[in-house]
């Protein structure tokens, strides 16, 4: 099953960002980022360990993606 940030195709290997390369990514800051995490607005990260967490890089250019779109779709 399918979450809204998955991509049901894979062209490129996958790779998972670490909270640094995500950041970069999508301009927002940890605290951000954890918080639309929190509301559901962002996609999860996986757990690589006790103290180490990452995201996978599909996830979040899916999430980037949708931004696009909605802001393409309101015309502005």
């Amino acid at each position: 099953m399918l979450n809204r940030f998955e991509s049901p195709t894979f062209d490129q290997p996958l790779k998972l960002l670490r909270l640094r390369q995500v950041r970069v990514h999508c301009g927002l800051s940890r605290s951000e980022i954890y918080r639309r995490i929190a509301s559901g607005d962002f996609p999860k990260p996986i757990k690589l360990g006790e103290r180490a967490s990452a995201w996978a890089e599909h996830e979040v250019t899916a999430w980037i993606a949708a931004r696009i779109a909605q802001r393409d779709a309101s015309g502005k």
